[in-house]
């Protein structure tokens, strides 16, 4: 016999013996459950990882006399497999590749799968069929899935439950999101970008004049005490919005276009209109701290996706501030063409930390 033979024969007199279906009895029971797969494509060797170690222990422990079940389920809830359904039923190029020469699912199979219930149903079923082909000694009479209404009760209940406890409360927290969707997204629901963190950063307000600041976003905040300027990029199409709730409602805020799409998910803000950064360059605003002026430099670094579009100078302590105010020092069309040859000639690194053996600017 061929070792697939003598696999055939065996997993046959599992079947045929109900060896793995486990119901009460007076044996010790343990219960053994591993994070249920997503079926939206085809099974991969980690999977094959994942549900073997747990398969492993399930024999073991039955081996030492344990009643256990070891029951399988499918996650299917979610964004993944409803944004593959659409790509599949605009004919995506990629898409259709991926899943016909990659996943192998058939060809005259696609159409159907414009449906997520029947990539669901598709993949879940040849989930099982590799499962048990792998040998795995699973209950599976206790087989669901996650859409299923009995499970979903479950969920219901048992939040609920944690809540009345004291477990888990509601609140606000920062989560990825999804501006088509409309819904938070966890790693597993993003076709790219899979592994980036939420990062907290920091709005500090410098005024340009009553009621109106910039608001450069930062990892850190306490180096304002170093601030020697603020950049903004002339080639940035900025915006100024008002605040309209909140301990700043009223307040206009100057910010990137761009950035204006990240932070209307966190406050209530509103387009007032256009703002042309030229000629803003030259002029001062306050340092929050002292309220002493800070000159508005020209920066072509400054990358209007990240953060608000605008950013305050600590060139003492932040590498790309020390090289811009370098460079622009150097740079004497630009200080021409803005008028700002007094500004930049002043303009010095500030130390806030002194690291022993390495000077007043580490």
């Amino acid at each position: 016999m061929t070792n697939n033979e003598i696999e055939k024969k065996w997993q046959k007199i599992w079947r045929e013996e109900k060896l793995f279906q486990s119901d009460p009895n007076e044996k010790e029971k343990l219960f053994i459950t591993v994070a249920y797969p997503y079926p939206s494509g085809a099974m991969h060797i980690g999977h094959g990882r994942t549900y073997t170690v747990p398969d492993v222990f399930a024999r073991f422990k039955r081996m030492e006399g344990y009643n256990v079940l070891f029951p399988m389920a499918w996650h299917v809830t979610g964004a993944p497999v409803i944004g593959i359904a659409d790509r599949i039923k605009r004919k995506d190029p990629w898409t259709l590749d991926l899943y016909e020469r990659v996943h192998k699912v058939p060809h005259d199979t696609l159409p159907k799968l414009e449906d997520p219930i029947n990539i669901v149903k598709y993949f879940s079923n040849e989930y099982h069929t590799v499962m048990d082909d792998m040998g795995y000694s699973i209950d599976w009479r206790r087989e669901f899935r996650t859409i299923d209404p009995t499970y979903q009760k479950f969920i219901t209940w048992q939040a609920k439950k944690l809540k009345s406890l004291g477990l888990i409360k509601q609140g606000e927290h920062p989560v990825k999101y999804c501006p088509h969707d409309e819904n938070p997204v966890g790693d597993h629901d993003l076709l790219e970008g899979e592994g980036v963190g939420v990062n907290e950063l920091t709005l500090i307000k410098f005024e340009v004049e009553p009621g109106q600041y910039i608001v450069p976003a930062t990892f850190r905040p306490e180096t304002i005490f170093a601030a020697t300027n603020v950049w903004l990029n002339p080639e940035v199409h900025y915006i100024e919005v008002e605040v309209k709730s909140g301990v700043n409602e009223g307040e206009k805020w100057i910010i990137s276009n761009e950035a204006f799409l990240n932070l209307s998910n966190q406050h209530n803000l509103e387009i007032v209109g256009d703002i042309d950064p030229k000629p803003l360059i030259g002029k001062s605003v306050k340092n929050p701290l002292n309220g002493e002026p800070l000159p508005i430099f020209p920066a072509s670094f400054v990358d209007p996706e990240y953060g608000s579009g605008t950013v305050f100078s600590v060139p003492a302590h932040t590498p790309a501030d020390y090289i811009a105010l370098r460079d622009l020092k150097e740079n004497a069309d630009l200080i021409k063409e803005y008028d700002i040859a007094d500004e930049v000639a002043k303009a010095e690194p500030l130390n806030v930390v002194t690291v022993k053996g390495y000077g007043e600017f580490p």
